[in-house]
């Protein structure tokens, strides 16, 4: 395995000790001996074929399936012996789908999770008019719509809205962006990178998008059939030379400007 994901100067906020999950009584492995830290603050990317278990870690993490074997621990405690309810009130979560409720508007879409906490109306109302502005959309105009009445775009900044709103310090990201129009993708992904930021998150981050990996993460752990197989900066993966399959990865945004250019020097 290549690469370095560890950080010295900051604690790891999420860990993974050798963890593995399997199915049918272990002849189906989906993760294996996966050993993964993440330090506070820092914006990692998952990366790897369909398949490979990229899902699958982020549920670890959030306690929606546990490990057959291994440890996964979040804030330094092993996530097997926290409530899971619990556990995940405090871990924003933010996937492609987005998962609106539709009956719901907006503002009643992001308070969800702070209103089980136990905010009262009056915080709660703040809290959703200081997110609508995180998130640029105009409080006074969105607020009382409802999901339908929203572009694809928009759905997404309520539900990054929706995952911060109870103040979590990790954000778990699967394909976020993904089925956005290109010119929305970008703004959006520039827009979270910059709350990541400002709110000092840690993000985890499942992509397929190799230059948006590339360009929003600080580090980058590739997974393949299960394992870890790579980990590190963006630099240092794109300069790998001893892994084919990483190798080819890492190069895919070169590959990408590479025919750019020549199509336009060809015109």
């Amino acid at each position: 395995m290549t690469g370095d994901l560890s950080d010295d100067k900051a604690p790891a906020i999420i860990a993974l000790e050798s963890a593995s999950k399997t199915y049918d009584e272990g002849r189906s492995p989906v993760l294996e001996n996966v050993t993964l830290s993440v330090p506070e603050r820092q914006f990692l990317a998952i990366v790897g074929p369909s398949g490979s278990g990229k899902t699958t870690l982020l549920r670890l993490i959030n306690r929606l399936t546990d490990p057959s074997s291994g440890t996964v621990h979040v804030d330094g405690k092993d996530v097997r012996g926290v409530d899971p309810i619990m556990l995940r009130r405090h871990i924003g979560y933010v996937f492609q789908g987005v998962g609106l409720f539709p009956h719901m508007t907006v503002a009643e879409n992001i308070a969800i999770t702070p209103r089980l906490l136990g905010y009262d109306r009056r915080r709660l109302a703040a809290r959703v008019d200081e997110l609508l502005e995180l998130v640029r959309l105009e409080r006074a105009s969105y607020r009382d719509r409802f999901p339908h009445q929203l572009s694809g775009g928009e759905r997404q900044r309520i539900g990054v809205a929706r995952a911060i709103a109870a103040n979590p310090h990790i954000v778990l990201m699967d394909e976020p962006f993904g089925a956005l129009d290109p010119l929305t993708r970008e703004a959006l992904s520039d827009d979270y990178r910059r709350l990541h930021d400002t709110l000092g998150l840690t993000t985890v981050m499942i992509t397929h998008d190799m230059l948006e990996a590339v360009l929003l993460a600080d580090r980058i752990a590739v997974l393949r059939e299960g394992r870890l197989v790579a980990q590190g900066t963006p630099p240092s993966l794109m300069r790998e030379e001893h892994d084919p399959f990483v190798k080819a990865l890492m190069q895919t945004p070169h590959r990408y400007a590479e025919r750019l250019s020549a199509l336009m020097a060809s015109q």
